[in-house]
Parts: C-alpha cells; sequence; structure tokens
C-alpha cells in the first residue's frame, strides 16, 4: 500500500539544497563503505526491476531534449557563511555513460564539505548522486549520504517512471506524478528549461520527490543581469526560488539565483539570508561546459 510519510526531523540543508538545485548546488560529499555496499546491492535490486517492467511495456519514457549540460562538465563552488569561507561543493556529471536496466543514464555526483573554521564548529560531509536517464531526462535512482554536525543519516530511491512510484531502501512506496525530479535531477531539469519566452514574474514549477513527500520547486524569474565572479562577468538570468517562511527564511523573497543568459544555464551565484546570517555560494570554475558561456569581455 502505498503512503505519504511527512519527515518531520529535516536537516538544515534540506530546503536550501533544493531550492538551489533549481538553479545551483549545495554542500556535498563522504560516506562510508557499508553504505556504498548497501547503494551497490539497491541499484541491482533497481536494474532488475526496471528491466523487468520495460520489457512488458508497450509505451516507452518521452524523449527530451538536453541543451544544458554533457558528459564530463564539473561545477565547483565556493561557499561563504557571513564573512566565513565556510565549505566547498562540486558537482559532477561522470565523463561516461553507464547502462541501467537498459537504459542509458548520466552518472552526476554532488561533494562537498565545511573548511576552516567553520569545519571546526559544524562539520559537513555529504553526498548526493542521482542517475539520469539519458534520453528522458529523470532519475531512476538517487543516493543521499548526510552528516552535518553529527546528524548522519542514508536515503536509496528508486523511481520507476512506468508505474509512477518511488521505493525506498526500506520498500516503502509512494505513488508519484509522471516527470517527478529527485533533488539533484531537479536541479538539470531546470538548466534544460526554455526560458526565451518567460516573463518577468513568470513561475516555473518542477516537482520533486524529497525526505518522502511531494515538494514542488517553484522559481520566479526576476528579468536579465549581469554578475562579476572570480571567473569573470556574465550576462544572467535571474530568479527567486519561492521558499518556506519560518524555519530558516524570514520572507519568500530571501532566496537569489543568477544562472548564465546561455544555452547551459549553468548557476552562478546563490545567496541567502536566513534567520542566523547569511549564506553566498559564488562559482569558482566551470569545466567541460556544453555551449559557449555567456561571458561579458
Amino acid at each position: 500500500m502505498n503512503t505519504s510519510v511527512k519527515n518531520t526531523k529535516k536537516p538544515f540543508t534540506k530546503w536550501v539544497i533544493l531550492c538551489f538545485f533549481s538553479a545551483a548546488m549545495i554542500i556535498m560529499a563522504y560516506s562510508f563503505y557499508n553504505e556504498e555496499e548497501s547503494a551497490i546491492y539497491f541499484r541491482t535490486k533497481v536494474e532488475k526491476t526496471m528491466g523487468t517492467y520495460r520489457a512488458y511495456n508497450i509505451n516507452d519514457l518521452p524523449a527530451k531534449t538536453n541543451f544544458a549540460f554533457k558528459e564530463g562538465e564539473v561545477l565547483s563552488y565556493r561557499i561563504h557563511y557571513g564573512f566565513i569561507d565556510a565549505g566547498m561543493a562540486v558537482i559532477e556529471v561522470k565523463p561516461t555513460i553507464e547502462e541501467m536496466g537498459g537504459r542509458k543514464v548520466y552518472h552526476i555526483v554532488g561533494n562537498g564539505y565545511s573548511k576552516g573554521s567553520f569545519d571546526w564548529f559544524f562539520k559537513v560531509r555529504d553526498r548526493y548522486e542521482s542517475y539520469i536517464d539519458k534520453d528522458a531526462l529523470v532519475p531512476w535512482l538517487f543516493v543521499r549520504r548526510v552528516d552535518e554536525g553529527g546528524y548522519q543519516f542514508s536515503q536509496n530511491y528508486f523511481f520507476n517512471h512506468y508505474k509512477h512510484e518511488v521505493t525506498t531502501q526500506d520498500n516503502q512506496k509512494y505513488t508519484v506524478p509522471e516527470d517527478v525530479h529527485d533533488m539533484i535531477s531537479a536541479f538539470y531539469a531546470a538548466r534544460n528549461t526554455d526560458f526565451s519566452n518567460t516573463k518577468v514574474n513568470d513561475v516555473i514549477t518542477i516537482m520533486s520527490f524529497v525526505d518522502k513527500e511531494l515538494w514542488p520547486l517553484k522559481m520566479r524569474y526576476l528579468g536579465k543581469d549581469e554578475i562579476k565572479t572570480d571567473i569573470g562577468k556574465f550576462k544572467c538570468l535571474k530568479f527567486c526560488p519561492i521558499v518556506q517562511r519560518g524555519r530558516i527564511f524570514k520572507k519568500e523573497e530571501d532566496l537569489l539565483v543568477w544562472i548564465s543568459d546561455d544555452k547551459n544555464h549553468v548557476p552562478l551565484r546563490a545567496q541567502a539570508k536566513i534567520l542566523v546570517g547569511s549564506i553566498k555560494m559564488d562559482i569558482t570554475d566551470i569545466k567541460n561546459n556544453a555551449s559557449p558561456l555567456a561571458k561579458v569581455n
């Protein structure tokens, strides 16, 4: 029987990660051997299930065009908490296309960690992985390893798009709509959105499944902008992800994101005012981008 359970204990990064994954990354990295062993076993079950459903499924998944990224892309970020250089984050599309249950997939890994004085009093070692269908651009497997200030947990989610169902590592099943995403794939779905006809104050919504519940990721378009970064000046599209007020943010508009105004839609900056200070995340390196970047000479 399908269930719907709200996770009452959510780590700090849940809201920041998911909002920023609509146009940026957040802190990630690290896992233990027994957890990786569990993820490998879970993947084996996923591949077997995928193959079974695909063999008897008449209608295949609808294909989508990926214009925003390619194999081997690596995005690196520096994270500031107030004036403190708090951490680093890297999200990478592995250079080799993999196969899962008869489908070609991108294997995407997000790693990050706290550093310096911030690491001393709030150590973060998180790792996020997503196996995204190369043709349909939807996730099949999501792996999450969280270690934040001593709070640790693991998640393995199987997205069965033939049945519109998500199965967790403890075999709980949840009914989900078509084209639903995990925390990582939502980031790449947002990047593959065509904003050419988007008007100021238009809201773009991407449905995600996070912590055993559906979460509509909404972004309000604020218009065009230019920003300076460590790697140059860029033409940008500016967004305001609509966040939940109260626990982290005072207002819905307290998180802003800038993405490159080109086909890559690379998240270049995210800054947030939170109840206990401010967070800023800036791009420090872009490798193997799919298209030319909108740099300002």
